[in-house]
């Protein structure tokens, strides 16, 4: 029987892994770190995001430029299939109310479960601790914790992530091996990011206050969503979708109010404010909360004489910062093998029989159902095509 080793035990590993066995290929799954879907079953536990159910278009369009290649993969395996995939585990999933798709447990841990018992079903093997090395021989080599081992295989998945949280297994470390093999690889950056910020002592008192119903922009990147004051900056969905742009060097703005248009505020404003501090007229007035009045006033103080000035200023609070927090600490990473470096079937066209999938390559997409859906797409993809590649 054709033997296939896919490299790396995340959603997309798993997903290749599952496709090529289900095709009879004999599959063992190489896995780093000494359990299985690590980086999976952290995403679980603020709730496991599988995918987004809405218009197959905007859907797309939240891969910015890496739309058109994945394009195929992500129509092969959409939202609906995603979650048709999670019922056939024996886990039953709802929809929020801004379209994100999770489990009804809310938890990755019996997802994961119900997945390895699949696979076990389906005859894969999994070793775990072995830390992939490269090639020897047009072997696959590994340390392990009984030393050096190779494996041949008749096809490859790669699927070792990207390069954040490296205590989860993410390391990267694989781009060195690629690049030995004449790859040229796009440089790594952190996507889906906290942004740094240097409160003043003023602020102290607020970390760990949320900022709710704002909107956030960033160049052409623009978001609604949740943020949380960290002595480190801030953190949160609404920031991390447009972390891309300030990454990219574009300014981020904040906006208090972004149900409200500049005329309406400033109409509120104009009420009578008799002895009230100004804080307190903009608490009353606008029904900002005292970390929206402490953040207008870290950011833009003096504030500016004026009411419509003032409007003004709070549908785009400009926040001062000093870029993201290390790639590390990123939710997910751009960067990687760039989709020229691979055919259309996710095979490196200059390492015939290898395929790759998940983060390993170079796309990004905000939080919300985005991520994983792309790993699990491309991780069926790549399977697919290894299992048509062994057996044409």
């Amino acid at each position: 029987m054709s033997h296939a080793v896919v490299i790396g035990a995340g959603p997309a590993g798993l997903m290749a892994a599952e496709t090529l066995a289900q095709a009879g290929v004999r599959v063992t799954i190489c896995e780093g770190k000494p359990s299985v879907g690590r980086k999976f079953l952290m995403a679980g536990k603020s709730g496991l995001n599988l995918t987004k159910d809405e218009p197959a278009v905007p859907f797309k369009e939240a891969f910015a430029k890496a739309r058109s290649p994945l394009t195929p993969m992500l129509d092969a395996f959409d939202a609906e299939a995603v979650q048709d995939w999670a019922r056939g585990l024996g886990q039953e999933v709802f929809t929020g109310s801004t379209g994100r798709v999770f489990p009804n447990v809310m938890k990755a841990s019996p997802l994961l479960r119900a997945w390895m018992g699949r696979l076990g079903d389906l005859g894969v093997m999994v070793n775990t601790r072995w830390y992939w090395q490269g090639w020897t021989d047009d072997k696959l080599r590994f340390e392990t914790p009984d030393g050096p081992r190779t494996l041949a295989a008749d096809a490859t998945v790669l699927a070792l992530g990207g390069a954040s949280w490296s205590r989860l297994g993410a390391t990267g470390d694989w781009a060195s091996i690629l690049a030995d093999k004449g790859i040229k690889l796009a440089p790594f950056a952190g996507s889906n990011a906290g942004v740094q910020v240097a409160w003043s002592d003023h602020m102290t008192k607020h970390f760990g206050a949320a900022l709710k119903g704002v909107g956030w922009s960033s160049g052409p990147y623009v978001s609604r969503g949740e943020a949380t004051l960290s002595a480190r900056g801030l953190e949160g969905g609404g920031v991390y979708s447009v972390s891309r742009g300030v990454r990219e060097g574009h300014d981020l703005m904040l906006d208090l109010l972004p149900d409200m248009t500049v005329p309406q505020i400033t109409t509120k404003l104009q009420a009578p404010r008799g002895k009230a501090s100004f804080a307190n007229h903009l608490r009353k007035t606008l029904r900002l909360t005292p970390v929206q009045i402490a953040l207008l006033q870290e950011m833009a103080r003096p504030l500016p004489e004026g009411l419509r000035a003032t409007a003004r200023l709070i549908k785009a609070v400009p926040i001062n910062n000093t870029g993201l927090r290390p790639m590390d600490e990123a939710i997910s990473t751009a960067g990687g093998i760039p989709f020229a470096a691979l055919n259309e079937s996710l095979m490196l066209r200059d390492v015939p029989g290898v395929f790759a999938a998940g983060e390993m390559l170079d796309w990004e997409a905000p939080t919300g159902g985005y991520l994983i859906s792309a790993c699990l797409a491309t991780g069926r993809w790549a399977g697919q095509q290894a299992a048509n590649w062994i057996k044409p």
